[in-house]
């Protein structure tokens, strides 16, 4: 067939575009901007793109019309499609009918730590000699790739909250029926379609509902939220991971950074068994993301002590807490952080590791819950471990950055533009500075601009 996807350069319908590329169909698409890693995967993949939404594009016509969830009515392409009466389908509708029926699918879902948590997993799979499918929300640096069919019945997905397409309002994690879910944790996000926490909650407990009884629910006991949310009912074995004694997977970490930490698994068949992790990564909330992978992949028959000895040749995902380059002792990071738990628990990993070294802050207020204004007291709190943050402030926002910068006791300065934040980044940095840009998007590409910017003072 013939698939054209509408929205091709978002992550997840990216991914779905290399699957279907990889199955034998005919591969196009259009975005309206494009920007690394995906664009990268799909020119590797020699798949044509079409810039922009005109009627050009369905020439020839496509047997199959997949429709991102960012294009709604009014979108030229999305009309032309309704019009012409082309096929179409969402791209979790089409991901379920094409492939995850068939599959047992370990869905990772949360507000946060779902890519990381869902590459873990891949990777561990990938060398217990499982060879997984997979969909990640972002590229996992040991396949260099987001998405891929495998070789096995075990598919491993990102499983996304957020809403399917214009004409299916549900979470696209309601079509993937997993065996294994992965609940990380439970907040207010994505505030541009849900109203508040309990509209969260009830997509959440839809999913839970489509969890077979034999299937298994991996979360953590000190989630308030993920288990009030499972008190709504649940009809599947629960396993619980975290420090609270009735947790079957718990982490302790042993250097203050979490590279090395302490797994404790406890069976009714073997008891307690504790095994040494050392791994590249640090941070508590990348540790905690270990312990649920490890988990997920136990219920799919990995042995603990395989999954751990896969811990220690992970290596991380594009674009969290990504070193894009170091000049002259100065190193910029680049990390996907755009919520307030995110940007705290990044900083704090990354204090953890690099001591009382100057950490300046580069934030990106560009996610639709962010532009609301719903985090900002948060907010004001969230990068406390940073020596000092810049702002860059999204056109026409309506709230004032006054708040959140008379209330912060860290240094925040506001900017217009990219190029005003790396002159004065570059102008105060030193040796032995580290400068970590968080965003969801390409944010002008910053990060070479600081980079090239060192470069040409160094020089």
């Amino acid at each position: 067939m013939h698939v054209h996807i509408l929205g091709i350069c978002g992550t997840f319908m990216g991914g779905i575009a290399a699957i279907a590329k990889s199955v034998g169909h005919t591969v196009t698409g259009s975005d309206h901007n494009v920007y690394p890693p995906m664009s990268t995967q799909l020119e590797q993949l020699d798949i044509t793109l079409f810039q922009g939404y005109d009627d050009s594009q369905f020439t020839p016509t496509p047997d199959m019309v997949i429709i991102g969830n960012a294009l709604g009515r009014a979108n030229p392409a999305v009309e032309y499609v309704l019009n012409k009466g082309l096929a179409y389908t969402s791209g979790p509708q089409w991901l379920l009918e094409n492939l995850l029926k068939d599959r047992w699918v370990l869905a990772i879902s949360g507000t946060h730590g779902k890519t990381s948590t869902s590459s873990m997993l891949a990777w561990i799979m990938e060398s217990a000699g499982l060879a997984p499918g997979f969909l990640i929300g972002g590229v996992p640096e040991n396949f260099g790739i987001s998405a891929r069919v495998g070789q096995s019945p075990f598919f491993v997905i990102e499983a996304d909250e957020y809403d399917s397409a214009f004409f299916d309002k549900r979470s696209k994690f309601i079509h993937y029926r997993p065996r294994t879910l992965v609940i990380n944790n439970l907040e207010f996000d994505h505030a541009d379609i849900f109203e508040d926490l309990n509209a969260i909650k009830k997509q959440f407990h839809h999913l839970v509902r489509t969890v077979p009884g034999n299937g298994r629910i991996i979360s953590p006991a000190d989630e308030p939220n993920v288990q009030s949310m499972l008190e709504m009912g649940c009809w599947s074995e629960q396993s619980l991971v975290g420090n609270a004694s009735e947790s079957r997977y718990k982490a302790t970490k042993i250097s203050p950074n979490c590279s090395e930490f302490l797994l404790t698994h406890t069976s009714d068949i073997q008891g307690r068994v504790s095994t040494i992790v050392n791994w590249p990564l640090i941070g508590e909330h990348n540790m905690n993301n270990a312990v649920t992978a490890i988990a997920a992949a136990h219920h799919a028959g990995v042995d603990i002590k395989d999954a751990v000895a896969a811990m220690a040749t992970f290596k991380n995902v594009k674009r969290r807490m990504e070193v894009k380059g170091v000049v002259n002792g100065i190193t910029v990071y680049d990390d996907f952080a755009h919520h307030p738990t995110a940007i705290k628990t990044t900083l704090q990993g990354l204090r953890a590791s690099v001591g009382k070294q100057k950490i300046v802050a580069i934030l990106e207020l560009r996610s639709n819950t962010m532009r609301t204004g719903v985090h900002k007291n948060a907010l004001s709190t969230a990068w406390e471990e940073a020596d000092s943050v810049h702002l860059l402030e999204p056109a026409h926002l309506t709230w004032s950055l006054n708040d959140v910068i008379n209330n912060s006791k860290t240094l925040v300065i506001p900017h217009k533009t990219v190029q005003s934040i790396v002159d004065a980044v570059v102008k105060s940095a030193q040796a032995g500075t580290h400068i970590l840009v968080m965003s969801n998007g390409g944010f002008g590409a910053i990060h070479q601009k600081l980079l090239n910017t060192l470069g040409e003072i160094d020089g």
